[in-house]
């Protein structure tokens, strides 16, 4: 029997759980107080890259989604105000062609996937096709599992999920998905662990994201565990947006 803790801070600062036992491989979640661990270092996420750069590079494509794609975007080109360091923020394309958002916006790709620079955060937006004709795009999935094995952290917003799974990203990772899709994201990819019921699932340099208006929640979190706690506040504050990590209901692997 593995056990999973689904976990979220209760006023008192301590970390409450709720324990589901099912029969997965066995693993703890860091983002819950194990007996080992004092409440200050199970509710504290210190730094680990204050003062250094990132750059992310959003990958585009026709039917991407406004929400999956600006909520992100909007978080981490706000760090640069608010730290040393801070997240750069560009947009990829297939090509450099102009791409239509589902919604109708039209966007200028600063890069193609041919000449974009080093990568250290991939993000990877839902798409109107992120479950169908995109997983078969080989460019795109290529581009995908390179630039994303090799850079620090690879995100998806809602079926973005899709995406990275299909490029390998997701195996032997948990992750999550567009909660109405997570049936189709098991039958789709049988092998993965996912999980649902949250708004983001963080594990080693995989994060992924329900999406929707929950993507603010995920990219907040990964400034929070870049800066530090007050960077992720300022960033929220400027966005009217009370970030605290206890309100938020994620797991997260060591």
């Amino acid at each position: 029997m593995g056990k999973i803790r689904f976990c979220r801070q209760g006023q008192s600062g301590f970390w409450s759980s709720i324990t589901v036992f099912a029969v997965l491989n066995s693993f703890f979640l860091f983002s819950c107080q194990s007996e080992s661990q004092t409440n200050q270092e199970s509710t504290i996420l210190d730094p680990i890259a204050e003062g250094k750069s990132f750059n992310a590079g959003f990958l585009i494509v026709d039917g991407v989604f406004n929400s999956e794609l600006v909520a992100p975007y909007d978080i981490f080109q706000h760090t640069v105000f608010h730290t040393n360091g801070g997240i750069e923020v560009f947009t990829v394309g297939l090509t450099l062609d102009t791409v239509t958002t589902f919604e109708g916006i039209r966007i200028l790709p600063d890069y193609s996937i041919k000449n974009a620079p080093e990568i250290d955060i991939l993000v990877v937006p839902s798409a109107e096709n992120s479950m169908t004709t995109d997983l078969d795009n080989l460019p795109l999935i290529s581009f995908v599992r390179e630039t994303g094995s090799k850079a620090s952290f690879a995100m998806s917003l809602c079926d973005g999920a899709f995406v990275l799974a299909k490029a390998g990203l997701a195996s032997g990772k948990i992750s999550t998905t567009f909660p109405s899709d997570i049936s189709r994201y098991r039958e789709t990819f049988p092998s993965l662990d996912v999980i649902e019921n949250v708004s983001f699932v963080h594990d080693g340099n995989l994060l992924t994201s329900a999406g929707g208006a929950k993507s603010y929640d995920v990219a907040l979190y990964l400034a929070h565990l870049l800066y530090g706690e007050q960077v992720a506040k300022n960033v929220g504050k400027g966005l009217v947006i009370d970030w605290d990590l206890a309100d938020y209901k994620f797991v997260s692997k060591p």
